[in-house]
């Protein structure tokens, strides 16, 4: 009777090494499909022709055809801060469309902003229309490095002594900047001379996040600044209210 309990407890024992070597050490990888996002607008157009937007949103080989959200951002050159945002219609076939329209000529912008399948992507392409325009070089739209874009996701209904969620999303080449140290700094008369400054935290890949209760009600501009071990230094400049 001895020797059956030593034997079962050899068999037991044997069956569970057997068991977590099959879980450590199966071979299995997890794979990971490409999120992208193809833009296509209209390039070249006359003050009051309609100008098409349409993104292609595909997840390895499929087209998504249930994105949680896209819209798009238009600006003109060096008024970023003026920027308006233009819901897309979901066509159910992976592409989301928009249209708009120019009253006067110069050098425009169109982003578009997609959240689906746990990424966020936004490509943005530029739109000439008439001749075009000059600009002066003090407009806010900075020289970048090539292919930075960042997005600050403006808070809506801001109120004093509720926490506000601020996020940005940056990219390089149309790729999520991972790693990087952004922090935003507030400026406003409600806070005298003295701007504050917080630190973001990284929580998805290109996606910085923080969270403030403003104390006092007023116009707050916030400068986000991206730094990273390159030598990459970027900055963006909006402005919101807190009531």
């Amino acid at each position: 009777m001895k020797k059956l309990y030593i034997m079962l407890s050899l068999i037991i024992g044997l069956g569970v090494l057997a068991a977590c070597g099959k879980d450590v050490d199966d071979g299995s990888t997890v794979e990971v499909l490409p999120f992208e996002v193809e833009l296509t607008v209209t390039e070249q157009a006359e003050v009051g022709d309609t100008v098409k937007m349409e993104a292609l949103v595909t997840y390895g080989d499929e087209k998504v055809v249930d994105a949680d959200k896209v819209v798009y951002e238009v600006w003109e050159e060096g008024m970023k801060g003026d920027s308006i945002m233009i819901d897309a219609v979901n066509e159910k076939d992976g592409t989301y469309t928009a249209e708009t329209s120019f009253d006067h000529d110069g050098l425009f912008h169109i982003q578009v902003h997609v959240d689906a399948k746990g990424y966020h992507s936004m490509p943005v392409k530029q739109v000439t229309i008439g001749e075009g325009a000059e600009y002066n070089d003090h407009d806010d739209d900075h020289g970048h490095a090539d292919g930075f874009v960042a997005h600050f996701v403006i808070p809506e209904n801001a109120k004093t002594g509720e926490e506000v969620e601020l996020i940005t999303h940056v990219q390089i080449d149309e790729q999520p900047l991972v790693e990087a140290d952004v922090r935003y700094q507030f400026l406003s008369e409600v806070l005298g001379n003295k701007p504050l400054w917080i630190n973001a935290e990284e929580t998805n890949q290109g996606e910085y996040v923080s969270a403030y209760s403003f104390e006092k009600a007023g116009t707050y501009t916030v400068i986000i600044h991206v730094q990273n071990a390159d030598g990459l230094h970027e900055h963006e400049e909006y402005t919101f209210e807190v009531k």
